[in-house]
């Protein structure tokens, strides 16, 4: 598996190949699984092995994983529900709101999408801007 630290339009990705064959790749993006299709088939590396010698001392150290710090308590984390762009940002942060309320707008698949508020609450913190791209189920605002 090879992992992969992205930044598209300011924001952080990590992106896991978990496997590939002929002109389809199984990936993991945050987290989130996609089977993908890639324009042209991919060749293989070979796998060397070399001997490792006994008078070698070697030091492995295990990957680290980024870790996004958990929602606190009494937040709603309002998600993408699509991948798309971020067209409008209606709220900003310290904006007290109501259910239902429009925060943002996103196009995906050339439509435009109203994200609306599930929760009653105030704007803590808005994770994207205008123009940004954004995957599904990325973190979109945090409303307390």
């Amino acid at each position: 598996m090879k992992e992969y630290k992205l930044k598209i339009n300011g924001n952080d990705y990590t992106v896991n190949i978990t496997e590939v064959e002929d002109t389809f790749a199984e990936v993991e993006v945050n987290g989130t699984p996609f089977k993908v299709e890639i324009d042209r088939a991919v060749k293989k590396s070979p796998v060397i092995t070399r001997p490792v010698s006994s008078s070698i001392q070697t030091t492995v150290s295990k990957p680290t994983a980024t870790v996004t710090p958990p929602v606190v308590s009494g937040q709603t984390e309002i998600k993408s529900p699509l991948p798309g762009v971020i067209l409008e940002v209606s709220v900003k942060e310290g904006d007290s709101i109501k259910k239902g309320q429009k925060l943002m707008v996103l196009e995906a698949m050339k439509m435009e999408n109203v994200i609306e508020s599930s929760a009653d609450g105030k704007v803590i913190a808005i994770k994207v801007g205008k123009g940004d791209s954004v995957l599904e189920g990325a973190s979109l605002i945090i409303i307390g």
